[in-house]
């Protein structure tokens, strides 16, 4: 519905530019007035851009509901308030109510907060596997696709590989490091991490699945190892920081990638495990911090 700020004289103007000859009966008129929203003066230009005639008569019925209060519709500016900022604020709502953080949630915000905050030599050294690409290749259906799209990250080509990981419920973080590497090299060892902050759900149940989608990617690249070299990949479950409840595991993996991403060595070496992943790797205030900046991003 088209909406005009007219004047008396402006709405005798608007009639005479019309064609239309069907009348309006007051009653309905009135009807409708009672249902508008704003002002009489708007609802009196509405009902005539709609091709509805009234008479003069009839025009100055209306204009007896000149003590009803104006109506500000058009004196402030104003926009439209985009889909990005609804969804922000939707993110700061999930964390202030300690709900637990979906997918979609999860990649809006690693890909147009987190991720972009990365120098061009950090992401340059990694790269990273959509949040729902595991469970898909969990799915027979879909499994052919996932593969396909992988290979188009050339994850051999990078030194780390970011798996969110979305199972059960629960979210965990799986890191390839150095897949492209020889399995010889001291300096530069191929093998996988898994950080989880929920330990008592026995993240180790997730090894069979995972060297199976590892073994996966390597046939599909074409790659020459074989399956029995490709099995004997470290599977390194550090431990980590844990979550004080059930609904924060969205949040604990967006706070690995963030220190991962900054605290990575060049070269990853089983020799120097666990690096900076322990217990302590965090301090409670870190976390906190994290969570105001989530809060900040959704205002």
């Amino acid at each position: 519905m088209r909406l005009y700020v007219c004047s008396y004289s402006s709405f005798w103007l608007l009639r005479k530019r019309r064609k239309s000859e069907e009348n309006l009966e007051p009653f309905e008129a009135y009807s409708r007035l009672s249902k508008h929203r704003s002002c009489w003066k708007h609802m009196l230009a509405s009902l005539y851009s709609n091709g509805k005639k009234i008479n003069k008569q009839q025009a100055a019925e209306f204009w007896r509901y000149n003590s009803i209060p104006q109506c500000f519709l058009g004196t402030f500016p104003s926009r439209k308030r985009s889909k990005r900022r609804k969804h922000e604020c939707r993110i700061a709502r999930v964390i202030k109510e300690k709900k637990r953080l979906d997918s979609r949630e999860f990649d809006r915000y690693f890909h147009r907060n987190l991720w972009r905050s990365f120098s061009e030599d950090k992401r340059t050294s990694f790269t990273y596997l959509d949040s729902l690409w595991f469970y898909w290749y969990m799915k027979a259906s879909s499994k052919g696709k996932v593969l396909t799209w992988i290979k188009r990250k050339q994850i051999f080509l990078k030194k780390y590989v970011l798996v969110p990981i979305v199972c059960w419920g629960h979210w965990s973080l799986l890191i390839f490091c150095h897949l492209g590497e020889s399995f010889e090299s001291k300096a530069r060892t191929p093998c996988m991490l898994l950080l989880d902050s929920l330990e008592m759900a026995n993240p180790r149940r997730l090894e069979p699945d995972i060297r199976k989608f590892v073994l996966d990617i390597y046939r599909s690249e074409g790659r020459d190892e074989n399956k029995k070299l490709i099995y004997k990949i470290p599977f390194l479950v550090p431990k980590v920081p844990q979550q004080s409840n059930g609904e924060d595991c969205g949040i604990y993996v967006l706070y690995f990638i963030n220190l991962f991403v900054k605290e990575a060595p060049e070269d990853f070496s089983i020799k120097d495990y666990p690096y900076f992943m322990n217990q302590h790797w965090f301090s409670p205030q870190c976390m906190d911090n994290f969570f105001a900046e989530l809060d900040l991003f959704g205002k």
